[in-house]
Protein backbone atom coordinates (compact mmCIF):
# COMPACT_ATOMS: atom_id res chain seq x y z
CA UNK A 1 0.00 0.00 0.00
CA UNK A 2 1.28 3.86 -0.86
CA UNK A 3 2.30 6.44 1.53
CA UNK A 4 -1.30 7.56 3.14
CA UNK A 5 0.43 9.99 5.31
CA UNK A 6 1.38 11.90 2.28
CA UNK A 7 -2.29 12.11 0.74
CA UNK A 8 -3.96 15.22 1.10
CA UNK A 9 -6.92 15.71 2.94
CA UNK A 10 -9.63 18.74 2.97
CA UNK A 11 -11.23 18.80 6.25
CA UNK A 12 -14.95 20.19 6.46
CA UNK A 13 -13.88 23.53 7.37
CA UNK A 14 -11.79 23.59 4.07
CA UNK A 15 -8.38 23.55 5.74
CA UNK A 16 -6.09 21.40 3.84
CA UNK A 17 -3.56 19.30 5.39
CA UNK A 18 -2.46 15.61 4.84
CA UNK A 19 -3.44 12.04 6.14
CA UNK A 20 -0.12 12.54 8.01
CA UNK A 21 -1.66 14.81 10.43
CA UNK A 22 -2.92 12.12 12.20
CA UNK A 23 0.33 10.14 11.99
CA UNK A 24 1.89 7.57 15.00
CA UNK A 25 -2.51 7.49 16.33
CA UNK A 26 -4.53 4.74 16.10
CA UNK A 27 -7.12 5.95 13.13
CA UNK A 28 -10.63 4.76 12.26
CA UNK A 29 -11.67 5.71 9.32
CA UNK A 30 -15.11 5.76 8.43
CA UNK A 31 -17.26 7.25 5.29
CA UNK A 32 -20.55 8.66 6.99
CA UNK A 33 -23.68 9.95 6.47
CA UNK A 34 -26.81 11.81 7.50
CA UNK A 35 -29.66 10.19 6.75
CA UNK A 36 -28.38 6.38 6.54
CA UNK A 37 -29.97 3.72 8.40
CA UNK A 38 -27.05 3.27 10.23
CA UNK A 39 -26.58 6.96 11.35
CA UNK A 40 -26.70 6.10 14.89
CA UNK A 41 -23.34 4.85 14.85
CA UNK A 42 -22.42 8.52 15.19
CA UNK A 43 -23.03 8.07 19.01
CA UNK A 44 -20.77 5.09 18.95
CA UNK A 45 -17.93 6.92 17.20
CA UNK A 46 -17.89 9.54 19.24
CA UNK A 47 -17.83 7.70 22.38
CA UNK A 48 -14.76 6.05 21.19
CA UNK A 49 -13.38 9.30 20.41
CA UNK A 50 -14.19 10.99 23.73
CA UNK A 51 -12.38 7.62 25.69
CA UNK A 52 -9.12 7.25 23.52
CA UNK A 53 -8.08 10.43 22.11
CA UNK A 54 -6.41 11.08 24.71
CA UNK A 55 -4.02 8.28 24.50
CA UNK A 56 -3.43 8.59 20.69
CA UNK A 57 -6.37 7.86 19.22
CA UNK A 58 -8.79 9.29 16.45
CA UNK A 59 -12.05 8.53 14.26
CA UNK A 60 -11.76 10.76 11.10
CA UNK A 61 -15.47 11.08 9.33
CA UNK A 62 -15.05 11.27 5.36
CA UNK A 63 -18.80 12.39 4.49
CA UNK A 64 -19.84 10.78 0.85
CA UNK A 65 -23.07 11.03 -0.57
CA UNK A 66 -21.92 7.68 -3.24
CA UNK A 67 -25.05 5.66 -1.35
CA UNK A 68 -27.77 9.28 -1.42
CA UNK A 69 -27.77 9.75 2.05
CA UNK A 70 -25.87 12.18 2.51
CA UNK A 71 -26.48 16.34 2.97
CA UNK A 72 -26.06 18.55 0.21
CA UNK A 73 -23.36 20.85 1.53
CA UNK A 74 -20.02 20.80 4.16
CA UNK A 75 -21.57 23.06 6.22
CA UNK A 76 -25.18 21.09 6.80
CA UNK A 77 -23.21 18.24 7.29
CA UNK A 78 -20.98 19.91 10.26
CA UNK A 79 -24.26 21.62 11.54
CA UNK A 80 -26.14 17.82 11.75
CA UNK A 81 -22.90 16.36 13.19
CA UNK A 82 -22.55 18.79 15.51
CA UNK A 83 -26.02 19.32 16.90
CA UNK A 84 -27.45 16.12 16.36
CA UNK A 85 -24.35 13.82 17.49
CA UNK A 86 -22.11 16.18 19.28
CA UNK A 87 -19.14 15.46 16.74
CA UNK A 88 -15.20 15.92 17.92
CA UNK A 89 -13.88 14.14 15.66
CA UNK A 90 -12.43 15.39 12.30
CA UNK A 91 -14.38 15.40 9.08
CA UNK A 92 -13.53 16.11 6.10
CA UNK A 93 -15.28 17.71 3.18
CA UNK A 94 -17.76 15.42 1.24
CA UNK A 95 -15.73 12.50 -0.38
CA UNK A 96 -16.49 10.12 -3.22
CA UNK A 97 -15.35 6.25 -2.17
CA UNK A 98 -16.01 4.35 -4.97
CA UNK A 99 -15.79 4.49 -9.01
CA UNK A 100 -14.35 7.82 -10.67
CA UNK A 101 -12.89 10.65 -8.93
CA UNK A 102 -13.03 8.36 -5.93
CA UNK A 103 -10.54 10.01 -3.30
CA UNK A 104 -6.78 8.75 -3.60
CA UNK A 105 -7.39 7.36 0.65
CA UNK A 106 -10.00 5.63 -0.46
CA UNK A 107 -7.87 4.47 -3.74
CA UNK A 108 -5.56 2.61 -1.42
CA UNK A 109 -7.74 1.72 1.53
CA UNK A 110 -10.51 -0.36 -0.67
CA UNK A 111 -7.33 -2.83 -1.41
CA UNK A 112 -7.61 -4.08 1.89
CA UNK A 113 -9.72 -7.42 2.60
CA UNK A 114 -11.91 -7.65 5.38
CA UNK A 115 -11.84 -10.74 7.65
CA UNK A 116 -13.74 -12.81 5.36
CA UNK A 117 -10.62 -11.98 2.59
CA UNK A 118 -13.19 -9.54 0.76
CA UNK A 119 -11.31 -6.12 -0.90
CA UNK A 120 -12.62 -3.85 -3.34
CA UNK A 121 -15.24 -1.06 -3.22
CA UNK A 122 -17.32 0.40 -0.60
CA UNK A 123 -20.63 -1.81 0.10
CA UNK A 124 -22.53 0.66 1.74
CA UNK A 125 -22.23 4.17 4.91
CA UNK A 126 -19.86 3.44 7.73
CA UNK A 127 -17.59 1.14 6.23
CA UNK A 128 -14.21 1.37 8.86
CA UNK A 129 -10.64 0.86 8.61
CA UNK A 130 -8.82 0.78 11.61
CA UNK A 131 -5.59 1.55 10.88
CA UNK A 132 -2.38 1.04 13.45
CA UNK A 133 0.74 3.19 13.97
CA UNK A 134 2.91 0.49 12.23
CA UNK A 135 0.69 0.91 9.29
CA UNK A 136 -1.39 -2.32 9.86
CA UNK A 137 -5.23 -2.03 8.26
CA UNK A 138 -8.27 -3.77 8.99
CA UNK A 139 -11.34 -3.12 7.36
CA UNK A 140 -14.81 -3.53 8.84
CA UNK A 141 -18.09 -3.68 6.98
CA UNK A 142 -21.05 -1.40 7.79
CA UNK A 143 -23.05 -3.66 9.95
CA UNK A 144 -20.02 -3.73 12.57
CA UNK A 145 -20.59 -1.25 14.97
CA UNK A 146 -18.03 0.76 16.12
CA UNK A 147 -17.32 -0.18 19.77
CA UNK A 148 -17.78 -3.65 18.69
CA UNK A 149 -15.22 -6.14 20.72
CA UNK A 150 -13.07 -6.81 17.92
CA UNK A 151 -12.38 -3.41 17.07
CA UNK A 152 -11.87 -1.81 20.70
CA UNK A 153 -9.86 -4.97 21.46
CA UNK A 154 -7.41 -3.71 18.24
CA UNK A 155 -7.58 -0.01 19.56
CA UNK A 156 -6.88 -0.84 23.15
CA UNK A 157 -4.13 -3.28 22.51
CA UNK A 158 -2.11 -0.46 20.07
CA UNK A 159 -2.28 2.73 22.34
CA UNK A 160 -0.46 3.01 25.07
CA UNK A 161 -1.90 2.06 28.86
CA UNK A 162 -3.18 5.13 30.52
CA UNK A 163 -6.17 7.15 31.30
Amino acid sequence: MADLDSIPVTLIDGRETTFGEWAGKVRLVVNVASRCGLTSQYGALEELQKRYADRGFTVIGFPSNQFLQEFGGDDKIAEYCSMTWGVTFPMTTKTKVNGRGRHPLYEELTRVPDAGGSAGRIRWNFEKFLILPDGTTHRFRPTTVPDAPEIVDLIEGSLPEGA
